[in-house]
């Protein structure tokens, strides 16, 4: 049986970035929220796509509906800190957070379907 790395690479990647926020948040949590925001995700993506059909041709597209799709996790960003300034414990900070983004995800998807993007 041989390994697709290809397949099997981001998802490794993706555990050892985990793993380095973890140890990095008990030395440094401006270095964890570093590592934890980092475009990781997205050159991994970037790198599936181009590698599914073999050639970069679908990238532009896929790029721009990335740069479109990323403000909903801004939203989840800006929502659980204030949350977080409240007072809120850890879960509802995240099921805010998760609320705003929700609310903001269908918001772009309105968007791009009225200008057809």
């Amino acid at each position: 049986m041989e390994i697709a790395w290809g397949r099997l690479a981001p998802v490794i990647l993706s555990i050892l970035i985990i793993l380095l926020v973890a140890i990095l948040r008990e030395h440094s949590r401006t270095l964890a929220s570093i590592v934890a925001t980092m475009p990781i995700n997205i050159p991994l993506a970037l790198w599936i796509v181009a590698s599914g059909d073999g050639s970069a041709a679908g990238l532009p597209a896929f790029a721009q509906a990335l740069f479109i799709n990323i403000w909903p996790t801004v939203v989840f960003l800006l929502v659980a800190w204030l949350a977080a300034r409240a007072g809120w414990g850890l879960l509802p900070v995240v099921i805010a957070g998760y609320v705003g983004w929700g609310a903001s995800l269908g918001v772009v998807l309105l968007v791009r379907q009225g200008l057809g993007i």
